[in-house]
């Protein structure tokens, strides 16, 4: 594999399950397991990958192509963040999603 597809690829990775921990670890340390568990849990939002061809498309930016990924769909993800918990981490999570492939977007 090309060195920045894998520098690319453990970053996205990085970002998608480590900093999460980080964060739920940082900010929720009493809560940490569960709020982790919760920023996980948005990772289905990958679930719209499946109505594209080809699924997976490591050259692909996901934000703007796939529902899930949309700029409506992220203003939904903003105003998660106004609800009361669990649905403001859930929100957290989802654009933490969306952050993670922008900056995969951005290093392409």
């Amino acid at each position: 594999m090309h060195f920045v597809m894998l520098t690319r690829t453990l970053l996205h990775s990085f970002l998608h399950f480590g900093f999460p921990m980080l964060l739920a670890a940082v900010f929720f340390p009493k809560d940490w397991k569960k709020v982790y568990g919760i920023l996980l849990v948005t990772m289905v939002v990958d679930l719209d990958h499946l109505w594209a061809t080809p699924i997976f498309d490591a050259n692909r930016c996901s934000i703007g192509f796939h529902p899930f990924h949309s700029k409506w769909a992220i203003l939904i993800y903003v105003g998660m963040l106004f609800l009361p918990r669990p649905f403001y981490i859930l929100g957290l999570g989802l654009l933490l999603h969306m952050a993670t492939d922008s900056l995969d977007c951005l290093l392409m």
